[in-house]
């Protein structure tokens, strides 16, 4: 039973335990990291636990975290409505669009094995047919503004060393710093998104579901290998 588990749910084991290391290796680079500036600016060092309960480690993490979930809270919305010929990242090209509730399997149309609250209709199952979308977006918000709040406490941290006047946060929200730190992950998530896109009408990976099967033509949309 536990090889079925496993095998069965291979794929977000994976990828929690590749997040589980890399946070771990990112709490000891970047403790490492602030040490070493601390010494440079002859402050006191401090253990590992108080640098990831500091809001220097809260901002580096939020920061990452809001915009790979903006990431995916964009692709979703976006992919309901616009097309790209020959990706297997877009819709067929005659299905733009929410679709049909044939084509969605809602209300008289479930199967038997459908999610209940697609077969009910109503709000429950308009709220449903969102629901990926919205919990993406509530993540990427939540994540945003633990980035502002810890990212205002390092930014006036560093400022009261230097000796100038703490922002407040409505303030912080205004100053380049709080900018830079989005932007540079968001444009990064970005062109990631629209590379895989246009690159996956031209170029295969053999086995997988982001790919084209190998011999699909060029010009081939919405299909998965």
């Amino acid at each position: 039973m536990r090889r079925g588990f496993v095998r069965h749910n291979a794929l977000s084991l994976f990828f929690g335990a590749l997040f589980l290391l890399s946070l771990a290796g990112q709490s000891v680079a970047g403790w490492l990291q602030f040490n070493d500036r601390q010494v440079a600016e002859h402050l006191d060092a401090v253990p590992w636990a108080g640098y990831v309960s500091s809001s220097d480690f809260a901002v580096d993490v939020a920061e990452n975290w809001q915009s790979e979930f903006l990431q995916f809270w964009v692709y979703l919305m976006a992919t309901v409505w616009l097309l790209q010929k020959g990706s297997p990242e877009s819709k067929e090209l005659d299905k733009a669009g929410r679709e049909s509730d044939e084509d969605q399997k809602i209300g008289r149309f479930a199967e038997p094995g459908s999610p209940a609250w697609a077969k009910v209709g109503g709000w429950r199952t308009r709220l449903y047919s969102s629901s990926l979308a919205a919990v993406m977006g509530a993540i990427f918000l939540m994540s945003w503004f633990v980035q502002s709040v810890a990212g205002w406490a390092a930014f006036n941290e560093e400022r009261l060393q230097q000796l100038r006047d703490p922002l407040a946060w409505s303030e912080y929200l205004r100053a380049a710093d709080f900018w830079a730190r989005t932007l540079q992950n968001w444009q990064s998530e970005f062109l990631a998104v629209g590379t895989l896109a246009v690159l996956a009408i031209y170029l295969r990976q053999r086995g997988s579901p982001q790919s084209k099967p190998v011999g699909e033509p060029h010009d081939s949309t919405g299909v998965e290998g």
